[in-house]
């Protein structure tokens, strides 16, 4: 079993240190429903297909994510509280490279 170490920081201000692991295909969308750092029903709503926004963050330490996609591109160009550093959450596929990953939950629309 291989973890991640990263910090997300909620929508009420609250910074945690969560274990995320890399060999179970999930991304930070579903680490993040996991641990209970969003209110029920406002994350994930489209279930991750990049088609709603509510699992946006704002990414405060890069350690090398994957480029952008098309379609989080796309989203993101439609959706609220969009900053440089916003990132959609379902496309961010937990991999050993995202050690020391930190972000912050935008607020929900």
């Amino acid at each position: 079993m291989s973890d991640v170490n990263i910090k997300i920081t909620d929508r009420e201000g609250v910074t945690h240190d969560v274990v995320a692991p890399t060999d179970m295909s999930m991304n930070l969308m579903e680490i993040i429903r996991s641990y209970e750092l969003a209110e029920e029903g406002t994350i994930g709503v489209c279930g991750g297909m990049a088609m709603c926004a509510s699992c946006q963050v704002y990414v405060i330490h890069d350690p090398g994510l994957e480029p952008m996609g098309d379609e989080e591109d796309a989203m993101l160009a439609e959706a609220f509280h969009v900053k440089d550093n916003s990132r959609l959450g379902c496309q961010l596929h937990m991999a050993d490279d995202m050690e020391g990953l930190e972000v912050e939950i935008a607020p929900y629309p």
